[in-house]
């Protein structure tokens, strides 16, 4: 069937062009917001050849098609006539029915989303770091470390380095970006937290430096890789942004509203933002770290357990800050290796019922859904397999856990975020190489066999044909 042909059963199904309010897309799922849910026929939509899943959430109706399918079919749906939107003003538009806390979490997602990108290629960077300079690797061409070149190490520290040095500028940025300021105001300010004229918060924590003491009793430090502070003056200066352009003529706007802005966002985020969301954040990293430090990997069999659950929730954005933050002050993330745990388990469990079933049309469906989940997207996986059947993906969850058990008993910890499973690779080519891929298969494995033999019968797709 062409994409067209496939567009206007989608269009059909969904009840017609008229009950579609607007449709965006994302990186796999085409999303509509419709104005009747009882019209939809959502038996009809999956049995539409290239759809993986259909689901709603956050107010949409997601139908999952897949990297680069997405594109095509949403092409052909503007062209049959039904109304274009972007998924910001979708998202916009789906936060008005959601609860505080969601609407919390969401506004997490959009802001820590943008800087992923960079803190990958920064992980990636690591891990090739940590590659190059095992003396089991330098063994292979005749060298030992103390032959690299120290200029080299150097540059190599400028790419490592850099993202975390300045994290508060891409955070302030983004910040800004969310709730409608300027964008280069929120880089300044989220640099003035970093300047070098003021002492390094690294090297205070480590003794090397003393804090400058204003007015005697209040500290003032650089925040060198720190979230709360910027995102929390992010988020006020926006604010006092927006109020400045409403209330100073436009004659004066453009030299008194960023002047004012940032004199004041200034002395609030290192006299007072600072010290205070500096400290909760600490807190909040003392107590991640507490919990992925459980003994007898605890951590791992809890998170591994519970993270695609989270998924489903549509909440898991809400982890970017910890990661973010495990990375920043430690140099290197072990939810990273739990949560891939996690994921390579519900593409196991797909994987299972695929080769199980003897559904020509669901062996289609769970090949590239499981190989979708191997690279890091579950959406096909679960939605589109697991959680129909329900089974496999419970025994997707218990695949996780044992995985995420092992990864947590191994200590293993990814020098990024973001990417897992097999792209994950790139995460732990310092040493780590070979526990990473153990406890993937493991996790793979666990849910393979479980729900092989336990988690999917031929008679499940008769009975959901029939339902």
């Amino acid at each position: 069937m062409e994409n067209r042909e496939i567009a206007a059963e989608v269009i059909h199904a969904v009840g017609g062009a008229e009950n579609i309010q607007s449709v965006a897309h994302c990186a796999t799922r085409l999303r509509l917001m419709v104005n009747d849910e009882s019209k939809i026929d959502k038996k009809k939509v999956e049995d539409i050849p290239k759809v993986k899943g259909a689901f709603f959430n956050s107010g949409q109706y997601q139908i999952i098609f897949g990297t680069g399918t997405v594109n095509k079919i949403y092409d052909e749906v503007i062209g049959l006539g039904a109304h274009e939107t972007s998924t910001a003003e979708m998202k916009s538009e789906a936060t008005k029915n959601a609860n505080p806390f969601q609407r919390m979490v969401r506004t997490f997602g959009d802001v820590f989303v943008p800087i992923i990108p960079v803190l990958v290629a920064t992980g990636l960077f690591m891990g090739l770091r940590g590659l190059i300079t095992q003396p089991q690797i330098l063994q292979l061409f005749g060298m030992t470390p103390d032959a690299i070149n120290s200029d080299f190490l150097l540059y190599t520290q400028v790419l490592t380095d850099t993202a975390f040095a300045f994290l508060p500028a891409l955070v302030a940025w983004s910040t800004f970006k969310v709730f409608g300021g300027s964008p280069i105001i929120g880089i300044v300010l989220g640099l003035m937290l970093v300047n070098p004229a003021l002492p390094n918060a690294y090297a205070v924590a480590s003794g090397d430096a003393t804090p400058i003491m204003l007015l005697n009793f209040i500290p003032i430090v650089g925040y060198q890789g720190t979230v709360l502070p910027a995102f929390i003056a992010g988020i006020l200066g926006s604010k006092l942004e927006k109020r400045l352009h409403k209330s100073v003529p436009d004659t004066f706007d453009l030299l008194v509203t960023p002047f004012v802005t940032l004199l004041v966002m200034s002395l609030l985020s290192l006299m007072v933002i600072g010290p205070i969301f500096h400290s909760f954040e600490t807190v909040v990293l003392n107590g991640t770290e507490f919990v992925l430090a459980l003994p007898f990997g605890l951590a791992g069999l809890i998170i591994g357990f519970l993270n695609q659950l989270i998924v489903v929730t549509g909440v898991h954005h809400i982890f970017n800050f910890l990661e973010v933050q495990l990375l920043a002050n430690t140099g290197v993330n072990p939810f990273n290796a739990i949560i891939t745990c996690s994921i390579a388990a519900q593409g196991g469990a797909t994987l299972a019922v695929g080769f199980k079933t003897k559904s020509k049309k669901l062996k289609a469906l769970c090949f590239p859904s499981a190989l979708s989940a191997f690279l890091g997207i579950t959406e096909p996986a679960i939605f589109g397999v697991n959680l129909r059947y329900v089974k496999p993906f419970i025994m997707g969850l218990i695949g996780g856990a044992v995985g995420g058990f092992a990864a947590s008993l191994l200590q293993l910890a990814g020098t990024g975020m973001a990417i897992t499973v097999i792209p994950g690779t790139l995460l732990y080519l310092n040493g780590q190489l070979l526990p990473y891929l153990f406890v993937n298969i493991l996790a793979i494995s666990v849910a393979f066999v479980l729900t092989y033999l336990f988690g999917y019968q031929e008679k499940m797709e008769e009975e959901l044909e029939q339902a």
